[in-house]
Formats: structure tokens, sequence, C-alpha cells
């Protein structure tokens, strides 16, 4: 009842050929971009199926998202009437293409709500529910087959549904086994395999009031930006991981660390220029924007000068080299012969260097001259006041012009008193009254507003220069295309140079052996790390199951080859003296509950619906990471479910069983036969060593299989008191052996109420309550240590 899904999936397919008006194989999609985050949908009535993309990261220019339209190519795209500016500008853009015109349509944001698009998806006729199916475990059934926590896909999907039924296109859904992801070299990876693998952590942001959408990411392997993209899209593409094994292992050359150093030095210069571009776009554009993009031109034409000295046989370094145009040293020329930045950093607003405008020039002259000359005007106008005022001054107010300033007698007290022969009272301010005279009038028109003018000239040449960066962002943005992919580069080199990662062997094959593998994460918090080893080969111990006792290093070990494929799926160096990787086409998981009273599910539901995912949507090249299944519900089901799990996968041809990691302490599986004797199965288990009643971890991973849980010993560990653990290893081995188990308790109170049966109660001289404080304090006491 399920499809892999895959980066996009045909998650449900039909078999009536309802197709509509837009013939056979009409294909339309639904598409919706958030804060940098990409939900899209498609049906195709070719094969009446309905195919999904979980919420994936894109950037501004919508690379993601021009990927899959490539590859698709719906006839109709719908999305909503409010949407952010970068999908507008895609969509314009999308329409100008005189080899595909798809027909955008529209619908109201109201549409595209989170809840109402729950609600179609529940009331789509599907087929292959089971017949009876209530409402409630509709949903549980259905979360099994598509992810809900992929709001914006959710709300994708639901507009869909709406504009299949308005365009009268009859939707019937059936069961489909067979994936069909839209962009077919990303490893499917889902959200609770990236939280039990640590990839990335997300925790809620502090602030009450960012609870919704504020998460900050925690301790996690890698960071942000275009490493965090690589990271939720690891890929099957050759080309690209050569590409970045290449530079990695150039970088991690020690020959080559000077280099590093340099670029490294370099690239703290490089800035977000699509911010800056967007806001001179705005018109919006501030001081520090021409700064930093300044000085992000500057450095990127220096690293581009470097990059022609290094090997141009690697890819990278000649893109950089010759894609890197002449158009940034055009760009940061300019803006070098035009920004005075610290006249511009001291009035806080763009300022023009001398000799670029005559005109301003020439103004800003008449500036620098005004001081001495209207020292002197101010003079001869103090000849002409009342002799009781010592003294005047001229000054400038932008939009006002010139005003002769003297200070207010004590005299002055109402307002007529301010009135002087000659003199046009303006203002009071600070105890001195303006006044314009004739000869401000004189300099009002022979100077002019020089602020306000030179304000407007230099405004008029930064909106020339802005002009002229515009028209080279093209170069600039592919700047930071390269060069972001150069800092992830280098990043990926100084982690393998830091912590000894290996380079491994990538190839189209089904194995994937590691030799002495490490976790990455635990590692760098514990003092002593014991590396194992891992061989899967294509038609032999595809299955491993794993035993131990608790604490022995079973999670970690799974977690480790996860994390170890992850890795060399991104093209990064991995933690092992060797390593050669398969190309993987997923990576499942049933490690890890994750509780949630919004999810609506049971903690052995959600346990259950991350089994079903890796069953039905596992291929010959997953890889299925299982830690405990089955003990979510009693012992002897949860065998039962994992017995038949395994047996379902070892049924399949060779060719479709995947990699696969099974921790558990269900002993009885092995013990009991529940498993058939093949050679895709293999056990292994972790040594330990009991040193008198002590249990002592080696970490070492070996064939076999583990006899007893240690549960005793892992218990004393913990703290628990001795008389429990001893209590508790005597009914465990009765258990056992099938002998009764005997309850002290139960003896200690039969004692007592012989006791209390032989009391003569008709007798004086007993002593009722001496008894009970006696007797059955003591018991209850007794009882309540016990429990």
């Amino acid at each position: 009842s399920l499809t892999s899904p895959h980066p996009a999936t045909k998650l449900l397919t039909g078999g009536t050929k309802s197709w509509g008006i837009w013939g056979p194989f009409g294909r339309r999609g639904s598409v919706l971009v958030q804060r940098g985050q990409l939900g899209l949908c498609f049906y195709d009535s070719g094969d009446s199926s309905l195919h999904y993309m979980v919420d994936s990261p894109d950037n501004y220019e919508l690379h993601l998202l021009s990927r899959v339209i490539q590859e698709v190519r719906p006839h109709i795209i719908l999305t909503s009437a409010k949407q952010e500016r970068c999908l507008t500008q895609y969509l314009q853009q999308l329409g100008s293409d005189p080899h595909y015109k798809p027909e955008v349509v529209t619908y109201p944001y109201v549409d595209f709500g989170l809840e109402v698009g729950k609600q179609r998806l529940l009331s789509a006729h599907l087929p292959f529910l089971p017949p009876c199916i209530s409402e409630r475990d509709k949903m549980s059934y259905l979360s099994s087959c598509i992810t809900f926590d992929s709001p914006l896909m959710l709300r994708a999907v639901g507009a869909l549904l709406k504009c299949l039924d308005r365009r009268r296109v009859g939707v019937e859904l059936e069961d489909s086994t067979v994936g069909v992801p839209i962009l077919k070299e990303v490893v499917y990876i889902d959200r609770d395999t990236y939280s039990v693998l640590q990839i990335f952590k997300s925790d809620l942001h502090p602030s009450v009031y960012k609870l919704q959408s504020g998460e900050k990411e925690g301790l996690s392997l890698y960071g942000k930006r275009l490493r965090w993209q690589w990271f939720l899209r690891p890929t099957q593409d050759l080309a690209v991981l050569y590409r970045r094994q290449e530079v990695i292992r150039f970088f991690t050359s020690p020959r080559n660390s000077d280099v590093l150093n340099t670029l490294q030095a370099s690239l703290r210069n490089i800035r977000n220029i699509p911010g800056v571009l967007r806001r001179m776009t705005l018109s919006s554009t501030k001081v520090t924007d021409w700064q930093c993009l300044y000085k992000t031109v500057y450095s990127a034409v220096c690293i581009r000068d470097s990059m022609r000295h290094l090997p141009q046989s690697i890819q990278l370094f000649w893109e950089i080299s010759e894609k890197l145009s002449e158009d940034l040293h055009y760009v940061a020329a300019l803006i070098n012969r035009v920004v005075d930045f610290d006249a511009s950093l001291e009035e806080n607003r763009f300022t023009v260097k001398p000799n670029v405008d005559p005109a301003i020039d020439e103004k800003k002259r008449r500036m620098m001259g005004l001081s001495d000359f209207l020292t002197d005007v101010a003079r001869r106008e103090l000849e002409h006041l009342d002799s009781r005022i010592s003294s005047c001054c001229v000054i400038y107010l932008p939009l006002i012009g010139f005003l002769l300033s003297v200070p207010r007698l004590p005299s002055m007290v109402e307002k007529e008193d301010f009135e002087m022969e000659g003199f046009e009272f303006m203002f009071l301010s600070d105890d001195r009254l303006h006044y314009r005279s004739q000869r401000t009038r004189e300099l009002d028109s022979l100077l002019g507003d020089l602020h306000c003018d030179i304000r407007d000239m230099e405004t008029a040449v930064m909106t020339q220069l802005q002009s002229a960066v515009l028209e080279k962002s093209n170069s600039l943005y592919q700047v930071l295309d390269l060069l972001a992919e150069l800092d992830c580069l280098m990043a990926m080199s100084s982690a393998s140079q830091e912590y000894s990662y290996s380079s491994p062997k990538l190839a189209r094959h089904r194995t994937i052996a590691i030799t002495q593998g490490r976790h990455p994460l635990l590692e760098l918090c514990s003092p002593v790390f014991v590396a194992n080893s891992f061989q899967s080969s294509e038609s032999e111990g595809r299955i491993k199951v794993i035993t131990g006792p608790n604490s022995s290093g079973k999670s970690i070990f799974l977690k480790q080859v996860g994390l170890i494929v992850f890795m060399a799926l991104i093209g990064s160096d991995v933690p092992a003296k060797e390593a050669e990787v398969g190309l993987v086409d997923g990576i499942f998981t049933r490690m890890q509950s994750r509780e949630s009273v919004s999810v609506g599910l049971s903690t052995f539901m959600i346990d259950l619906n991350q089994m079903a995912l890796a069953l039905n949507s596992s291929t010959g090249s997953s890889l299925v990471l299982i830690d405990e299944f089955g003990k979510g519900t009693n012992t002897v089901d949860g065998l039962s479910l994992l017995a038949a799990s395994v047996s379902f996968w070892l049924k399949k041809p060779p060719v479709d069983v995947p990699h696969i990691l099974l921790a558990t302490n269900f002993h009885s599986l092995m013990q009991l036969g529940l498993l058939p004797t093949t050679g895709m199965l293999s056990f292994l288990t972790l040594e330990t060593a009991v040193d008198r009643d002590e249990l002592v971890f080696l970490y070492q991973l070996k064939e076999g299989i583990c006899q007893s849980s240690y549960a005793a010993n892992i218990a004393a560990l913990a703290g628990l008191p001795t008389c429990l653990v001893h209590r508790a290893m005597e009914a465990s081995e009765h258990y056992r052996t099938g002998k009764p188990i005997k309850l002290h308790v139960v003896n200690r109170c039969q004692s007592v109420v012989q006791k209390f049966l032989s009391l003569d109660l008709e007798d004086k001289d007993v002593d009722l309550q001496s008894f009970m404080k006696d007797e059955l304090l003591p018991s209850a006491g007794e009882l309540l240590n016990r429990r």
C-alpha cells in the first residue's frame, strides 16, 4: 500500500483513463514556495498517477524547481495567487521560453490551506483503501503512504485535487508498488532518518513567539546554506560526486595547505550578493551594501587569479578561472572609482568621489568655501542690528536656505518684541532668533539649495551605478554559485584533514565495504572509540542481525554505517581507514519513535509506519537500519512482526534485497529458529566480558549470537538496588526453566494471617493494637520496599 517516496514519487495510480481536456498524456503540476522551501506535486493522466516531492530547500533562483519542471514538463502549473517574488519571476521567465510555454493557473491562497489539503486528500477516491475503513483509521493508513511532515507539499496536493475536480478530470487512484522519482539521481532520506543520524538536529527557538517556525540548528554533522542543500539532496550522480572528490583530494594534500589558507581568507569577504542585488532593484541600497558588494567582487577577482595558477584539470578550478569573467573586474573598478566609502560612512549616505561629476565637484567646492564667506556676511549684518546685540551668525538649513541667527535679549519676551526693521522673523530655537534679510535672500538666489542639489545629483549617480551593476547580475550570481561550491568543498577538506577521514571509492555496484569505520560525532565526544568494519556484498550477507547487551554499541554501529554511506553520497571523505560504497538510492530507518500529539498516532503506530516505509519502498540498492523493532507491543506479537519482516525480504530475489542492519534483543528470533538458513542472512554481536560479576563492554563487532542480554548486569551498573536485581535474576531463571515463581510477600502475609487467627480475642490481656503495630506495619513496609 505504499510506493517509493523518493524525492518525487508516484504515490497513487489509477486504472481508469480519465484524461479530461488535456489528452492522454497531460500533466498538471502544483507548486508552492515559501521561506526558501519548495513543495510540489503533479498528476499524470497518462497512467492516472499522482506524484509528490517532500518539502525541499531551494535557492532564490529556484534551481531545484527548474530541474523538476525541465524533467516533468507539465502542461499546467498551478500556484497560489499570493506567492513569493522569486516564484513570480521564475514563472514570467518560463512564459518567455519559445519551446515550452505551460499554462499558469492561480488559485486563491485559501485553496492552498493545510487542513483543507488534508481533507481533500482524505476525501479522494482511493480504491486501494480497505472497504470498511473508518475516517480515523484512514488517516493512519495514509500516513504510511504519504508523509504528513511536508506542509507545502500537502497544500499543493490539496489545491491540485481541487483543480482536477473543477476541470472534471476523474481521478481514480489505486495502489502502486513502483516508484517513479522525478529527480532520479537524488537519494531518498526522510525526516526521521535525518533526525536519528543527527545530520541535522533542530532545536526549538527559545522565544515563545517563534515556536511555529523558529527552529535553530543544534549539535549536528555540518552547517547550513549550500552544504545544507547538498545534505538534503545526496546524489547518485557519479559525475557530481567525482567533481567534489577531486577538489577535496587536492586540498587535503599537505603541500596545498598554504593555498587552502589563502583562499579561505579571501572567501571570508564574500557576502550575500542576491540580497544586495534585490535591494538594488528596489532602490533601497545602503552604504554597507556597497561595501559588501565591493569586497565580494574584489575578493572574487583575487580568487579567480589564484585559481589560474592551480591545476586546470580539476573541473571546478577551470570553471572559476574561465567563467568568472572580466565583468567582475569592471564592477570592482567602477565601484572603487565612484563611491567615496569614508565620506559615505561619515555622512551615512551615498557619497561620490571627486572627479566623477564636475557639476558635483563645483557645488562641493562652493560648499567648502561657505564658512569664511558666511562669517564675512554676518559681520556686515551685525552693523545694521540693534547695538544691544553683540554677535550674530549666518547659517544654512536644507530646504529653508540661509538665515541670520542672533541671541535673544532679556527684553524680548513677547512675539512683538522679536520684530526688527529690515528683517523678517522666521522662528525661535534654543533661545536664538532666526531672521531672513535682504543679504540672506541674495545668498539663496546666488548659491541655491546646495545640500539638496548635491544629494540629488549623487543619488542620480548612484542610480546609474546601480543600473550598471545590475546589467552584470548574471556574472555576480555565477560568482556566488561557484564560490559557494568552493567554500563547501574547502570546509569538507579541512574536516577531512582534522579528523583523519579517507576518500571513499564510488561505483555503480551494490556492495558496501567499510574498513575500520568510526562514528563521526561520537568519536569527538568519547576519549576512546573502537573502530568496526562492515561488509555487504551483492549476493551474500545482505541482512545482518546484530545482538548484544544494552549499551554495547548496537545502535551506534547502525548509525555509523548510515552516516558513512550518507557522507560518501554527498562527495565527502568518510571516517574510515578505507571505504567502498556502491550507489544507494535511499536510506530508511526504524530507530527512533517520534512521539507527537499533533501527529495523532500512537508510538507503536508511528513505528509501524516507519517499518512500512522501509518494507514497501526499499530496493536492492537501499540501506535499511532497524533498531529494536517490535518492542512497542507484547513480546510474542513484536517478535512475530520482526520475524515476518525479515522473512519478507528474504523471499525476494537477491537483486531486490537491500542492505539491512537489524539490531534486536529478541534472542528467541534465533533460538526458536524463526528465520531460514540462507547466505543472505548473517549474525553479528558486540563483544563483552564478565569480570567478577561486572560486565565489561569491548565494543568490538564479531560474528555470532549473543546468548544473554545481561539485563541484570546493566541494571546493577545503572544503580538499581542489589536486592531488586537479585530478585529479578531469580524470577528470570524460574521463568526460563518453567519453575513456578514464588511470591515472598504472599508467604509473609500467610504467616501474619495464621498468627491473627491464633489470637484469643476474648482474652482481656490480648493487646490488638500492639499486634497490628508489630506484625502488620512491618509487613506493609516490606511490601512497599519490594515494590
